[in-house]
């Protein structure tokens, strides 16, 4: 079935050009796909119709909720704050393993949501309390025209902007963005091997994600990464080593890395959750490369969800889960013991957070 053109969340894309034949070739990001007549992106939610570009959700939420920022993950940007979280429907990868499948892969004529237009949006993030609006639980980038809107929207009235995403995003679309965007975590999987990208994710290569990340410091956007350690296919130390030096060495030693739990989802159930142990051990090598900010995510009470001052190793933030429990940073965020200023951007804004 066709889709309908005449919706309000159907909107000419950017980031594209005409080829022969009504075929178009979209530059979103950098899978580059051309789209004959009548087809879709990799995405699913970005279609062609007599050689114009049209993406299907503009606006078209499936989610929206006021979430911790530290759910993100984001540590060491506006600790404590409250994010307004928003998807849609579709994703330019195509993850075995994703824990929000429901969203990210329906595409086509299975698409679905309720349509928000960004003025409205903002100001049911204002309502709700948030101090940013975050773009997460699908990759972001294949609903750019509106995260693009929302955020510049969003910025006059005094909130910041996040993104979750896997860093495919091309560097013409990065560019427009990055005056708008204040934070980003990037996320990994398998440790960015490449043969785990090709088998479980429908990627050929993760390489422009490297880019895209020094792209993003370039441009000002504070970057955290993560890392999916997936059980039996994607927990190769030497993988972590990789990338723990290349953060260290490329954009800071002092830059968070998260090395988060998998749990059984979509078409990888059978597998177990990942082996808390086998995540100390990871992040015994990536601290090994000279990381300052190693975390473990989706362990709760894990004593590395915690800050500890990189010079002299100071309790200076404890959490559980997504909530910070002890705040003992001075003002400046500097340590009470030996005066280290950390690599932590906004000052804490210690309140508990209400969800609606």
């Amino acid at each position: 079935m066709k889709p309908r053109l005449d919706r309000p969340w159907v909107r000419e894309a950017l980031f594209w050009r005409k080829l022969e034949d009504n075929k178009v070739k979209c530059e979103l990001c950098y899978k580059g796909c051309p789209i004959a007549d009548e087809g879709f992106g990799a995405c699913g939610v970005r279609y062609n119709e007599k050689g114009v570009l049209y993406t299907l959700v503009y606006g078209l939420l499936t989610a929206a909720n006021l979430d911790p920022i530290e759910k993100k993950p984001l540590m060491h940007f506006h600790p404590g704050s409250a994010v307004f979280s928003i998807s849609t429907a579709g994703c330019n990868f195509m993850c075995s393993f994703c824990q929000n499948w429901t969203l990210s892969q329906s595409r086509r004529e299975e698409v679905f949501g309720e349509y928000v237009d960004p003025e409205e949006l903002v100001k049911l993030a204002k309502k709700a309390g948030s101090d940013g609006i975050s773009y997460t639980y699908n990759e972001p980038t294949i609903f750019y025209e509106y995260m693009y809107d929302v955020a510049k929207l969003a910025k006059k009235e005094g909130l910041f902007n996040t993104m979750v995403t896997n860093g495919y995003i091309s560097e013409e679309a990065l560019t427009e963005l990055s005056k708008y965007m204040d934070a980003a975590t990037v996320d990994f999987k398998g440790g960015g091997n490449k043969t785990f990208y090709i088998k479980y994710m429908g990627v050929h290569d993760p390489e422009p994600i490297f880019s895209t990340i020094l792209e993003m410091k370039k441009k000002g956007i504070f970057v955290e990464i993560t890392n999916l350690v997936v059980p039996r296919y994607g927990e190769d130390p030497a993988d972590i080593k990789r990338i723990a030096r290349w953060i260290a060495e490329e954009l800071g030693a002092e830059t968070p890395f998260h090395l988060l739990r998998f749990y059984p989802h979509y078409k990888m159930s059978y597998l177990p959750p990942t082996d808390v142990k086998t995540l100390e051990k990871l992040a015994q090598v990536a601290i090994g490369e000279g990381l300052k900010h190693v975390y473990i995510g989706n362990v709760p009470g894990h004593k590395l969800e915690n800050t500890y001052c990189p010079k002299c190793g100071y309790l200076t933030v404890r959490r559980y889960g997504f909530y910070i429990i002890d705040w003992n940073l001075k003002q400046g965020n500097t340590c009470p013991k030996c005066g280290y200023r950390l690599n932590i951007v906004g000052e804490y804004k210690g309140r508990a957070l209400t969800y609606f």
